[in-house]
């Protein structure tokens, strides 16, 4: 057996003690029991995603609904949750008790799910999509303060990269869970699955203590003074690099958000045996790679910049598609997926950051952060309720090749106009 040379040995220790470094950072001011209540609650509440979005357009297909009527159920929970983002960042930026509106999240949740499991008629399904959209408003802003008024800006890259590990670890375990259950047990299992599993991530929640959570840090205001370092909506709206942020994200939600949709009902109508284990795996395999990748992105964002690796990220997606548009073939479907993972872990990371970096000082983290989303749910509405249309108008080729194109053109809106955000010195 040959022995490791000198230098990479040292190459290994380098990278050994960054992660030790980036470690020991979140262990500051926050304690255990508070870090590893967050963690804990980003793995479970996972199942918000695993056990919606993809598997509802599924689980609709398999009930002989329209790529039409499944566009405009998915739709509505689009829009909602779009209507409820800048309300609920300016909430999150607003009031002291972050962990209240996750907890009333994730009731909504529990809900949404079991209205899905016992009554998939129309009505009840686009009540169940009121009120999942409803959340976004709630958990997404408030899981954002929550991180920066426990760790503050000077770890958030290490905690941002922790919240997707776990949020990634969630989504694989709990898709394959309710992937097993659609398949050996029944269609609807998988969504009384997505309710059990909120009792769990509210236990998590519990462990998280309130008094850890600095109500100034967590809206990203210049100091503990609450009123005086508060920029008005007007100054946040001409952040002009933030702006082009969100115009970036924009067209990459139109172009990402429904591909997995539609490759589940390409399976839903063309593999109908064990098709829900099939779609399972397309959903756990970028979760996986978010997993492995989350942590390293937060890291080398902080030694690289946020730059080079968004741009990445980006440049990805259309690759994705043009694959997507070209075959149909279950192995490249699981390629297209790898490709997704990467583009979640540094496009899903590097937003949080940019967003921080962006709005440091001006006490509105929250509600900018709810912005954007807004934005891109906007986006994210329009291209899972178009695009069915879009492919039985012009097939899946030009439909795929389509959202490459939309891609690539975020690709090189980012390219142009969005310069390094990372701050040479942080405030805290």
């Amino acid at each position: 057996m040959i022995a490791p040379s000198p230098l990479r040995k040292s190459r290994l220790r380098a990278v050994a003690e960054r992660y030790k470094e980036a470690r020991k950072s979140l262990s500051t001011p926050a304690s255990a029991q508070s870090r590893h209540g967050l963690d804990w609650m980003n793995f479970f509440i996972a199942d918000v995603q695993s056990g919606f979005g993809a598997f509802v357009a599924f689980y609709l297909m398999e009930l002989g609904w329209s790529q039409g009527n499944i566009g405009i159920a998915l739709a509505v929970g689009a829009i909602v949750g779009v209507l409820s983002q800048i309300p609920g960042g300016a909430l999150a930026d607003e009031v002291t008790w972050k962990r209240g509106l996750v907890a009333v999240g994730i009731l909504m949740i529990g809900a949404a799910a079991l209205i899905l499991a016992l009554l998939p008629n129309f009505v009840a399904v686009l009540v169940a999509e009121f009120l999942h959209g409803a959340t976004a408003g709630l958990i997404t802003p408030a899981i954002g303060a929550i991180s920066l008024g426990l760790v503050g800006r000077r770890a958030m890259s290490a905690r941002t990269g922790r919240n997707y590990r776990y949020a990634a670890g969630g989504h694989a375990l709990t898709a394959a869970a309710m992937g097993l259950a659609g398949a050996f047990v029944s269609t609807n299992a998988i969504f009384f699955s997505a309710a059990i599993l909120c009792i769990p991530a509210l236990i998590a929640l519990g462990r998280i203590r309130s008094d850890e959570i600095d109500y100034a840090r967590s809206r990203n205001a210049a100091t503990a003074d609450q009123k005086a370092n508060v920029i008005s909506v007007i100054q946040l709206a001409k952040n002009r690099r933030l702006v082009l942020f969100a115009a970036s994200l924009v067209m990459f939600q139109l172009a990402d958000a429904s591909m997995l949709p539609l490759v589940g009902e390409h399976l839903a109508t063309s593999i109908h045996a064990q098709a829900v284990i099939w779609m399972s795996v397309l959903i756990i395999i970028p979760q996986i790679v978010v997993a492995l990748l989350a942590p390293w992105v937060g890291l080398h964002s902080e030694k690289r910049g946020r730059r080079p690796l968004l741009l990445l990220g980006f440049a990805l997606e259309p690759i994705r598609a043009g694959l997507l548009a070209v075959t149909t073939n279950y192995p490249l479907l699981i390629a297209a997926q790898l490709l997704s993972g990467i583009t979640g872990a540094t496009v899903g990371v590097l937003t949080v950051l940019v967003v921080t970096d962006l709005t440091t000082g001006t006490g509105r983290f929250n509600l900018a952060a709810g912005t954007v989303g807004a934005l891109s749910g906007i986006a994210a509405s329009l291209s899972t309720s178009s695009t069915g249309f879009l492919f039985q108008g012009l097939g899946r080729t030009a439909g795929f090749l389509i959202l490459s194109g939309i891609a690539l053109a975020a690709t090189a809106l980012l390219w142009v106009f969005l310069s390094e955000t990372k701050p040479e010195k942080y405030l805290d």
